[in-house]
């Protein structure tokens, strides 16, 4: 509905300039938007790719991770029976080396937008070089190291312009002041969240030095209630990881990022470990001691993994919450509306929630600081990601104002 109602809203200007010369300022559609979303949330990033480009007026070639093709597809199949034009959403299914990196080094795209962890279809090359044609623009969302891929092929290619909504690890800071018992379970949900697969969850929790060993073992408590199960009962809080194709590459990646942490001296309070042994299910694990140092405080990690850090005062928070290349997002729990106004603009992060976390809004642009990437998701400020800005000069013969 947000997007929809830019469609008939969207304007150039008209701005004054010296001497006798009339000056428009059009907005008009990049042309082909090429975007790549990831597999965590594949219906929503398809939405929040689509339909700033179609209210602008663009046609889009859309690659879905490779082991999420089916949501987009069906969505895609929906809107054209509602009347969208043939050939003005083209939806690809294959894996990243092959339709993803075509698509970001095609001289034809003409922007990339992109959302996606790039890993052939079984479709026609020659089909798929058509769909490209023309494609000046590329979105991506995923993680930093395919974002840099994604960024590399653009620049080779034709220079097209590259959106990038990429990783995060984010801080979660809960201050002195907090109410414990809410805090443990702000964070909580910050941090497990769809399975910890969440580019902006919460995997620092740095917690004051005068609540720290209180949060500790509550935060140990409710990790050891969470359930973990079968994700379609209402009673389960916790899925399995995904896994990637045939092979569990997330799921080991998780398990060595845990085995990191012990072996690096972080003290495990709880998890740690597979649950059963069929799928890929997880533990909800808990680690504290945690030193800025760690790989589980440096990397990110995406699975059910809380990382709880100690902090003295603000001054020394804000100092190490920024130490990261990533500036995705931030979480502030705090009673204190100075140390709150302190703290959201000492963040160097793309989105701060105070008191909440996770909020989103099709209105509440979204995107990082640094590694994070560059250019905003949703918004009035998602727009400008498909809009060409064009100035048009005509003199003005004896115009009475001058």
């Amino acid at each position: 509905m947000f997007f929809s109602g830019w469609a008939d809203k969207i304007h150039g200007l008209t701005v004054p300039a010296d001497g006798p010369h009339h000056v428009q300022v059009l907005h008009e559609p990049i042309g082909v938007a090429g975007q790549i979303i990831p597999w965590n949330f594949p219906l929503l990033m398809f939405a929040w790719k689509v339909g700033p480009a179609l209210a602008c007026g663009n046609t889009i070639v859309l690659k879905t991770a490779e082991q999420t093709p089916l949501s987009a597809l069906y969505v895609a199949k929906l809107l054209h029976e509602a009347g969208l034009p043939e050939g003005v959403l083209n939806v690809v299914s294959g894996f990243g080396p092959t339709a993803g990196a075509a698509l970001a080094s095609h001289m034809d795209v003409d922007k990339v937008i992109s959302f996606a962890r790039l890993v052939v279809s079984d479709m026609r090359l020659g089909y798929f070089d058509i769909l490209l044609k023309e494609v000046r623009q590329l979105a991506f969302t995923g993680s930093t190291e395919t974002g840099k891929i994604v960024l590399q092929l653009a620049a080779k290619s034709n220079l097209k312009p590259v959106t990038l909504e990429l990783g995060g690890k984010s801080p979660f800071i809960v201050c002195k002041d907090a109410d414990v018992d809410k805090a443990v379970e702000l964070a909580h949900f910050a941090l497990f969240f769809n399975q910890g697969q969440c580019c902006c969850a919460g995997s620092r929790t740095f917690v004051h030095e005068s609540i720290h060993d209180e949060f500790v073992a509550k935060a140990k408590a409710r990790a050891l209630k969470r359930s973990v199960g079968d994700p379609f009962r209402k009673d389960i809080e916790q899925g399995p990881q995904a896994n990637q194709q045939v092979d569990s590459k997330q799921f080991e990646k998780i398990l060595g990022y845990i085995r990191a942490g012990i072996e690096g001296g972080a003290t495990l309070e709880t998890g740690g470990d597979r649950l059963g042994s069929k799928g890929y299910y997880i533990k909800p694990t808990v680690f504290s001691d945690v030193k800025d140092d760690m790989l589980i405080a440096k990397d990110e990690i995406f699975g059910p993994v809380q990382s709880i850090l100690k902090f003295k005062d603000v001054g020394e928070v804000i100092k190490r919450a920024n130490n990261t290349h990533f500036g995705l997002a931030a979480g502030v729990f705090t009673q204190d509306i100075d140390t709150a106004n302190t703290l959201t603009r000492a963040l160097k992060a793309g989105t701060v929630w105070v008191n909440c976390f996770d909020v989103f809004d099709a209105a509440i642009p979204f995107g990082g600081y640094k590694m994070s990437g560059f250019g905003r998701e949703k918004g009035i400020y998602s727009l400008h990601n498909y809009l060409q800005i064009k100035a048009v000069v005509t003199p003005l013969k004896n115009p009475k104002w001058l």
